[in-house]
């Protein structure tokens, strides 16, 4: 156990520079924000939801406010946001997958590229925003996988298939009016 173990989950948020006291908030509070995510969604994406509540709770951390309650709870609340945009996100999914033939498609990155070049659900994407989104929605790898491709960070990644989705959303959402 070090120091930063012993100091309130206020102290440890407000201390930004120091990675120890953050990584101590993180284990003091992972296995709940898990057992909260693996509760609400499935098994292989319960990883990236506390990925993302701790990436967000990293990112925010100055707006905590423990007159409002616990740091626990106020994960709990960031994980309650990422499990309903991951809901919205299935949404969207889905309908990709039903719209390009009704289940998840396994390509190599030749196939996809060829693919989806001459796709018209995708082809107005940008080339970054349709290759984030290809290799995470068709491909199912992971945000960390894709990073490593591109050459970019996990939250880049994250940035890319997040605007994707929103403007095919937006493209779902007019065509059904």
């Amino acid at each position: 156990m070090t120091a930063s173990d012993y100091r309130t989950d206020a102290e440890l948020l407000a201390a930004a520079g120091d990675p120890d006291a953050f990584a101590a908030f993180y284990r003091r509070h992972v296995r709940e924000v898990m057992a909260f995510c693996a509760r609400r969604a499935v098994a292989a994406d319960v990883g990236d939801l506390v990925s993302e509540v701790f990436a967000t709770a990293l990112v925010h951390s100055r707006r905590f406010d423990p007159g409002r309650g616990s740091g626990g709870a106020w994960l709990v609340g960031i994980a309650n946001h990422k499990l309903a945009d991951a809901r919205r996100r299935g949404v969207v999914e889905a309908k990709l997958y039903q719209r390009i033939g009704g289940r998840p498609l396994r390509l190599d990155a030749a196939e996809l590229e060829v693919d989806l070049g001459s796709d018209d659900l995708l082809r107005d994407l940008p080339v970054d925003q349709r290759r984030a989104v290809a290799a995470r929605v068709l491909g199912d790898q992971s945000y960390e996988q894709i990073a490593r491709e591109e050459s970019v960070s996990p939250q880049v990644v994250r940035k890319r298939v997040s605007r994707a989705l929103n403007t095919l959303r937006s493209r779902f959402s007019e065509g059904e009016q």
